[in-house]
């Protein structure tokens, strides 16, 4: 084992503060792993949860995993090094479970390195029972569980909170990979084995359904936890070395009541729940005691109903406030007021498009008029800088619509610069131009994804106009990382093949090929309505007819609140 990695562990246990892991010895084991850096993983709420509640058990022991920085790879094979833990240095197949949580497709390409250097075959069918169970959670296990199905023995269909307790009392019993063992898994609420779910097709190659073993259940349905107080979600190690290592981040709310027709955030987290004022208090008390700024974290932060009265009680305790982006329709001056007392100094703001007829096609539900308002809130505020966030190769999108974004920038910026004029600096505006990605259980899960040649013109477009624009900037994501990502969360269960050879650097189209894969039409189909869509083997909660509804009205261009009688997760809804 190279000492040097060993050396970087323990700096790195030693300067986290509130890490907290049960000692080994008649404890479930848990090997709680995050397929990317760790400085992205302990920026991530959910990885954070959920080794918070398993150590909070006393059967149960977590430790936790990460890709090795790049240095440490090379590292890593150079010695000959197995993957091992930050808390103990104990290898990946020692443990009884090997939870992996993942919440971006693009983080599967790391998997690879991770089993490699883990020990662990690649495929489900080449492990034996002895090794641990692998588990998928996160946002990823109940978008679309399918590219991983070859690969993982479990899926979590949902939140942590409610999944956890049962699925780890029944491992404390028996967590070996016996068949029978992995039948009894499957009775579990919110537990998806894919071995036991054989996919059926067509004479079409068309998915024609499943063939479920025993009382296996189908669909496996996504389960949540009602009420959120019942539990925090709040980073509980804190760290230096992480995005957010200067602020204590707290989830406000679940959930998203707006209904914007491409996210899949707003839709799978249904029905929307927000913490009680109190509650939230209580927790940045608590993270006031190592930090002074409090991250606040939500799909939809300026819909928390008591905002005003958060960050007033956070700023009174002494602290200050911070927030990822901010509700165009819905920002307030108070809202602005206690950013700038907090410091902040950019703020974002999600137009999505430049053009109403796109506003209204995704259902994003503002207009111009409230987009410059909100402008003009945060510079008549004193905050100096603006991000703005667009997506391009929407369906039904046209190059005016395209040219739109650059028009609307232009009326940003002239709402934008009075305020800097009269403080004697002008702050600079920020677009991040992203590729649409149509993403299962929302209602564009049916829309076709544009083509690298069509995303690439129309990025060609936006960056030829800003650059006409003084004081504005900006990024565009790879056209090549959006179409990896489209196919990893719209493909079916032949892509664990495909994941190993793009993970070593071979193009996506080159890889596809190789495995006989169809890429063009995993992405660029547009699907009918009576396809049976390869993520349909869970439910999100939404009825199907629903979000069908849904993307006949976006292809009219039409945007129409969101019908809440469409959500089964609740009785209310």
């Amino acid at each position: 084992m190279s000492r040097k990695l060993l050396e970087k562990a323990k700096r790195r246990l030693a300067a986290e503060t509130g890490t907290h892991s049960n000692p080994w010895g008649g404890r479930l084991s848990v090997a709680l792993v995050y397929p990317n850096s760790y400085y992205h993983a302990m920026s991530n709420l959910g990885f954070q949860t959920v080794y918070h509640l398993l150590n909070s058990r006393n059967d149960t022991l977590c430790e936790r995993f990460f890709l090795p920085d790049e240095d440490d790879l090379a590292e890593y094979r150079r010695t000959g090094t197995e993957l091992f833990s930050l808390e103990t240095g104990k290898p990946l197949r020692q443990f009884d479970l090997v939870a992996f949580s993942i919440s971006f497709e693009n983080d599967y390409l790391n998997l690879p390195a991770i089993f490699e250097l883990g020990r662990i075959p690649w495929l489900a069918a080449e492990r034996g029972e002895d090794f641990p169970l692998l588990l998928s959670g996160g946002v990823c296990a109940f978008l679309n569980p399918e590219p991983l199905a070859e690969v993982m023995d479990l899926f979590a269909i949902g939140e942590a909170e409610p999944i956890l307790p049962g699925l780890i009392e029944a491992l404390c019993v028996d967590a070996s990979r016996t068949r029978d063992n992995l039948v009894s898994l499957a009775s579990l609420s919110g537990i998806y084995v894919p071995s036991l779910y054989t996919v059926q097709y067509d004479a079409d190659g068309q998915i024609s359904g499943w063939q479920v073993e025993g009382d296996a259940p189908l669909p496996v349905k996504r389960v949540w936890q009602a009420d959120l107080d019942a539990s925090e979600a709040r980073n509980f190690v804190q760290t230096e070395e992480t995005e957010f290592g200067d602020m204590a981040l707290t989830e406000i709310s679940r959930g998203c009541s707006r209904g914007c027709r491409f996210c899949a955030a707003g839709f799978l987290f249904l029905p929307s729940r927000q913490r009680s004022l109190d509650s939230l208090l209580e927790q940045a008390d608590e993270g006031l005691c190592s930090r002074s700024r409090i991250g606040l974290v939500s799909p939809a932060v300026g819909d928390y109903p008591q905002l005003n009265e958060l960050q007033k009680g956070i700023l009174e305790r002494g602290g200050s406030v911070s927030v990822a982006s901010l509700r165009i329709d819905s920002l307030t001056a108070d809202e602005v007021d206690a950013l700038v007392r907090s410091g902040h100094k950019t703020v974002a703001l999600a137009p999505e498009a430049g053009s109403q007829r796109m506003r209204d096609s995704i259902n994003k539900g503002v207009n111009e008029e409230q987009i410059l308002h909100a402008v003009k809130l945060l510079s008549d505020g004193g905050v100096p800088n603006l991000k703005l966030y667009f997506l391009v190769g929407l369906p039904m999108e046209g190059e005016e619509d395209v040219r739109e974004i650059t028009s609307l920038t232009s009326r940003i910026r002239e709402a934008w610069l009075p305020a800097g004029k009269r403080r004697g600096r002008l702050g600079s505006i920020h677009l991040s131009v992203n590729p649409f990605v149509p993403k299962p259980f929302t209602p564009l899960q049916w829309a076709p994804m544009a083509t690298a040649a069509e995303l690439k013109k129309k990025m060609k477009v936006v960056r030829s106009d800003i650059g006409r624009l003084a004081n504005v900037s900006a990024g565009f994501e790879s056209v090549r990382s959006a179409l990896v990502q489209g196919l990893l969360s719209r493909g079916e269960r032949e892509l664990a093949a495909v994941v190993p050879m793009v993970a070593t650097g071979m193009k996506m189209e080159a890889a596809c090929r190789q495995a006989g894969v169809d890429s063009g039409s995993i992405l660029h189909r547009q699907r009918s309505e009576a396809e049976i869509l390869p993520w349909e083997v869970v439910a999100s909660g939404v009825r199907r007819d629903y979000l069908w509804q849904e993307w006949q009205q976006s292809l009219s261009c039409k945007r129409v609140p969101r019908c809440f009688d469409a959500c089964e997760c609740c009785g209310v809804c």
